[in-house]
């Protein structure tokens, strides 16, 4: 009797306590599965580069939380770039000096003109699209104003300039020729969208004679130049799976052309080498993301949505390595500066990996805001423009 007394106690003590214990149970396994899904913590480690910031400025009021990956772009020893109410403006690259600097007048009754995806360089312009879809084309030497023109949807991807012509890529799937002289409209090529699309459009490559543009349905397209007439298409991400969200195949980071091998990676990490003039793939790997591709002489690195970095081999698009401890941080596209990729993440941070193994070599801060696009490489100089409208630029130690 004595015992089941006993045994009888312990039943009530666990029956007033039980659940709060096997609520524990239960906040211990959502506390882990939390921990799973939060940004890895930087892990410490001996830098092998040094890195050394040569200047930073900021450009403007930023994107904030529109999602529009705004890109600098450099040439002929200038950086352009342009905040969404900040203006264009040209930079030395060497010292971040302002070299000139462009606002939008201001028009009674009318929004400002909120400057969008970067602006676009070449054959002495400096084009700029708007998110109500408007074209203004700059000279590059002083920033004057030469003309505006106008496409349906916003412009969200830096226009590109070959050949005499503007090509603007909008959001609502239509590629756009203008004159470059006048503005005027010359052709255009509309691909229809899916029903879910991810916020972000790759920015227009022209290759000799054609246009590469990588399309939301997971399909890299050609365009002759002159006409816009379709020359070919070739899938790179399948929009495979039960509902549109996993169906999101989108191609938003710039094809890279190489003599003549196209390299393009999708949403549905996916990553091709692409005949150009055929359309004709030449392998495919199941590594990669929307945030384009970085090309070496002998690596292709890719991010895929994980936070995962990729070095692939260029030749046969094998895994040589990968680097994972920047997972779940929303890392960037890299771009190849030295014997390194780089890359940016969510708080600002860049890190340079060695393109012979992937191991983290150094780690610097732009600043406290998100970096959401790759980080552009010229002279030895890599730029990035965070969500604020900060730019800075970083050097390799000799």
């Amino acid at each position: 009797m004595k015992l089941k007394h006993v045994a009888g106690l312990a039943l009530v003590a666990m029956t007033l306590t039980g659940c709060s214990t096997v609520k524990g149970w239960f906040a211990g396994k959502d506390a882990e599965a939390k921990k799973a899904l939060e940004p890895a913590e930087l892990v410490k480690f001996e830098p092998t580069l040094k890195v050394s910031k040569i200047w930073s400025t900021s450009v403007g009021k930023g994107e904030g939380r529109i999602g529009l990956r705004q890109v600098p772009m450099v040439a002929d020893g200038r950086v352009y770039a342009a905040a969404v109410e900040g203006g264009v403006h040209a930079l030395d690259l060497q010292t971040g000096r302002e070299v000139w600097e462009y606002k939008p007048a201001k028009e009674k009754k009318k929004p400002k003109l909120r400057l969008s995806g970067g602006p676009g360089v070449g054959e002495g312009l400096v084009v700029i699209g708007t998110l109500d879809g408007q074209v203004i084309a700059l000279d590059a030497s002083n920033g004057t104003e030469k003309w505006k023109s106008r496409v349906p949807g916003e412009v969200i991807a830096a226009p590109a300039i070959a050949q005499g012509l503007v090509f603007v890529r909008s959001n609502d799937g239509r590629t756009t020729a203008l004159d470059a002289a006048t503005g005027e409209q010359r052709w255009f090529n509309t691909q229809e969208l899916p029903s879910l699309t991810v916020r972000g459009n790759a920015p227009v490559v022209a290759g000799p004679g054609a246009l590469f543009i990588g399309n939301d349905d997971g399909t890299l397209s050609a365009l002759a130049m002159q006409d816009g007439r379709p020359l070919w298409e070739q899938s790179v991400g399948t929009p495979e799976g039960r509902t549109e969200l996993e169906r999101m195949a989108d191609i938003d980071g710039a094809p890279v052309l190489e003599g003549n091998t196209l390299y393009v990676s999708s949403f549905k990490n996916e990553t091709m080498a692409i005949e150009g003039p055929t359309g004709r793939p030449l392998w495919s790997r199941d590594h990669g993301g929307g945030g384009g591709v970085a090309v070496t002489s002998g690596n292709v690195v890719v991010t895929d949505g994980k936070g995962t970095v990729y070095g692939l081999d260029k030749t046969s698009g094998s895994a040589m390595w990968s680097q994972q401890a920047l997972a779940r941080r929303s890392v960037t596209g890299a771009a190849v500066q030295g014997d390194y990729a780089v890359v940016g993440d969510y708080k600002g941070y860049l890190h340079w990996l060695r393109l012979s193994d992937g191991e983290l070599a150094a780690r610097a801060k732009s600043g406290g805001d998100a970096l959401l696009a790759a980080p552009v490489v010229a002279d030895g100089i890599a730029v990035v423009q965070n969500v604020d409208g900060k730019l800075t630029a970083f050097r390799l130690a000799q």
